[in-house]
C-alpha cells in the first residue's frame, strides 16, 4: 500500500519545507544567543540598518569573547609566545571594531 500524500501539491510541499527551515534557523539563533533577523522588506531603512548593525555588533562581540576565553585558557608560556601575541594583536583589532560599531549604532 503506498504512503498517503501529506501535501496536496508541490506548492504546499515547498511551503511546508520553507516553514520548517525558518523554524530551524530561528532555533539555531536562539541557541547561539543571536538576535532574530528583521523581516527586511517590511522595516523602514533606518530601523533595518540599526538592527543589522546591532546584529553585526553581537556577532563580533561573541567572537571577541570566544577569543578571550581561548587566550585565558592557554598557559602563560603560550600567551608570551608568537601565537599568543598574534592572538592578542587580533583581539585588540577586534576591540577597535567593536568600539567603531558602538559609535555607529549610537546615532
Amino acid at each position: 500500500m503506498p504512503t498517503p500524500r501529506q501535501h496536496a501539491n508541490n506548492a504546499a510541499k515547498q511551503k511546508a519545507y520553507r516553514g520548517r527551515a525558518a523554524l530551524e534557523r530561528l532555533r539555531e539563533q536562539r541557541v547561539k544567543g543571536l538576535p532574530t533577523t528583521p523581516p527586511i522588506p517590511t522595516i523602514p531603512a533606518d530601523r533595518r540598518w540599526d538592527a543589522m548593525l546591532q546584529q553585526a555588533l553581537a556577532i563580533v562581540e561573541m567572537a571577541k569573547d570566544e577569543m578571550d576565553g581561548y587566550y585565558t585558557d592557554r598557559s602563560e608560556t603560550w600567551q608570551d609566545g608568537e601565537r599568543g601575541e598574534a592572538l592578542q594583536a587580533r583581539m585588540e583589532a577586534i576591540d577597535e571594531i567593536v568600539n567603531n560599531l558602538n559609535d555607529v549604532t549610537t546615532f
